[in-house]
């Protein structure tokens, strides 16, 4: 059988210096020790992997050191120390309560604790996985773990600290373990390296970090299966191979694309990211994680934020300095609309290229509007601009016409006022009073010709679809959004909607918003001459027969001979 040891076992540590990312709370214990503050009952809670039965054990070796070092070490040469490293101790008894999670397993525990240490000072005990044992074995335990034997010290450890009952927390002093960084990770596993003598490239090292997700333990198992794979050379090409993580060059090519405005591209590069087995999902995730590393960087002060190597971090830092803010957040904006409706989505692979449209459109850093982005502004209508205020405020091109020297004056005083309207009229224009004056038929026929602009016929869809649009409008408005979910308008004459409510209480209620709701309906469908009437039909339940005469009644309504049958046959009603 082969002597190989994995390296999450080979290079465990065996002193508090050597624990990775935890060095607050191992000088925490250190100095309890130094000081002789040692408690009866400790719990030891935190993720996978981040040290907590290693922190426990070596805490435990400690104590019972017979001669430490200046340092408060274990010395590794006395006899409780060689017991403990050869795994023969007596003195420290290991728990797991996953598979020992009975009351009679408590029991026969709490007999052990009566023996006193032979060699050493302490009796510890370690119980792993502690959330694991059940609501008799808590209770079994609750006794001993208050008021247990001077040489007995309890070790709980749990990933799952909601899961312990309160009554065991008040018991022990609780220490939180963290995930270890990436950078802690990375140092670490280039120390294994370099002690196997495998050269690692830093990129790779910090995919296999970042894949561990804060677990050293793991860091270390995929460490082993990336030298299996390479041998003694580690790249950064071989590591995103082996471990299936898509290459961020990837993110930085879409950010480009989007930049650029080049669909063609962004979609192709969609089709190679699915093409070579990778989820969409996490494609999505993984860009959401880039547009938000780019964000960070593009402060220098924040550029630390960054977890990864210098190289990476001037690559973040140059094309951060290529993309402005309100770019950025309107990206992080489609991206996030669309991680949200992802999961519901029918057609998965449509709804990302919808997104990436989105992305690559050329539009103002404030606009997340597919149609306003895309639809160029033909002669007599209106464009709409969003500004960074978010007030809308509508262009109109003037119409086409060759004014008469004396009414110069008055067409561009009109279409001045026209151009600088600072809110999208909510009433239609009213038509102006006769005049005699030759200005005057001028300033009319202007004024038409522009009104007439404001007047796009649109299809019961578009109705529809602007009528639901309006609930993000009113996001705190439960009442009203319930409203314009239940109760949509019908087109019943030209440029005239229905809106049939069922009582008075809700017509009450929508003429609250009506003014703001026919404003943004008016602007939705680029027609300022749009008029609502609100109807209000009265609910009444149908009636319902339950006795005998009521059931009757009913009939005789339905058939007026009942009558005669019932009188001809002298019938009676039960």
């Amino acid at each position: 059988m082969s002597d190989y040891i994995v390296s999450a076992r080979k290079y465990r540590p065996t002193t508090f210096e050597s624990v990775v990312g935890q060095k607050a709370l191992t000088e925490t214990l250190r100095n309890a020790i130094r000081q002789g503050h040692l408690a009866h009952a400790y719990l030891f809670c935190g993720p996978r992997g981040v040290g907590k039965t290693t922190c426990a054990r070596i805490f435990a070796k400690t104590i019972n050191c017979l001669h430490p070092t200046d340092s408060h070490d274990a010395c590794n040469e006395c006899e409780s120390c060689v017991a403990f490293n050869e795994q023969r101790s007596f003195n420290i008894h290991e728990l797991d309560a996953a598979s020992n999670n009975s009351v009679e397993d408590i029991r026969t525990l709490i007999q052990e604790v009566r023996i006193p240490p032979q060699v050493g000072k302490y009796s510890v005990y370690i119980i792993d996985e502690v959330h694991m044992l059940s609501q008799g074995a808590f209770n079994a335990l609750l006794k001993t773990l208050e008021e247990p034997p001077s040489y007995a010290v309890f070790i709980l450890a749990t990933t799952e600290k909601h899961k312990v009952l309160p009554t065991i927390l008040s018991r022990c002093q609780v220490y939180d373990f963290q995930r270890i960084t990436v950078m802690d990770m990375v140092h670490h596993l280039e120390y294994v390296a370099k002690t196997e003598g495998i050269s690692a490239e830093q990129e790779a090292l910090r995919v296999v970090a970042e894949k561990a997700d804060g677990g050293m333990r793991d860091a270390l198992s995929i460490f082993d299966q990336l030298v299996a794979f390479c041998g003694n050379t580690i790249t950064y090409a071989q590591a995103i191979e082996v471990l299936n993580v898509l290459d961020t060059d990837y993110y930085f090519r879409l950010t480009d694309d989007a930049l650029n405005h080049n669909v063609s591209d962004a979609l192709l590069l969609l089709n190679e990211v699915l093409q070579r087995g990778f989820d969409a999902g996490h494609f999505v995730i993984g860009m959401m994680q880039h547009l938000r590393n780019v964000l960070v960087s593009k402060d220098p002060q924040t550029l630390p934020l960054l977890e990864t190597s210098q190289a990476v971090q001037q690559h973040y830092a140059d094309q951060a300095q290529r993309c402005e803010a309100q770019w950025l957040f309107r990206a992080l904006d489609i991206l996030n609309n669309l991680d949200i409706n992802y999961r519901t989505a029918k057609n998965k692979r449509l709804t990302i290229e919808l997104a990436l449209v989105k992305l690559c459109a050329p539009s103002s850093p404030s606009s997340t509007n597919l149609e306003e982005v895309a639809t160029p502004m033909r002669k007599g209508e209106t464009q709409v601009v969003r500004q960074s205020n978010g007030v809308a405020i509508d262009h109109h091109e003037p119409a086409v016409s060759t004014p008469s020297p004396s009414s110069s004056s008055s067409t561009s005083s009109s279409t001045s006022t026209s151009s600088s309207t600072s809110i999208p009229p909510s009433l239609p224009s009213l038509k102006p009073k006769p005049s005699t004056s030759a200005s005057t038929s001028t300033s009319t026929s202007t004024s038409s010709s522009t009104s007439s602009s404001q007047n796009s016929p649109f299809t019961p869809d578009q109705l529809s679809s602007a009528w639901v649009g309006l609930r993000k409008d009113f996001p705190k408005e439960e009442r009203l959004q319930m409203m314009l979910t239940d109760y949509q308008p019908q087109i019943t004459g030209d440029n005239m909607l229905t809106l049939t409510l069922t009582n008075s209480w809700q017509k009450d209620e929508f003429a609250r918003f009506g003014k703001q709701i026919m404003d943004k309906i008016r602007h939705e469908l680029h027609n300022d001459l749009i008029k609502l009437q609100v109807v209000v039909e009265e609910y009444t339940a149908k009636q319902e027969a339950y006795t005998s005469a009521e059931k009757y009644k009913l009939l005789v309504e339905q058939n007026a001979l009942l009558t005669d049958m019932r009188n001809a046959l002298n019938l009676q009603l039960e």
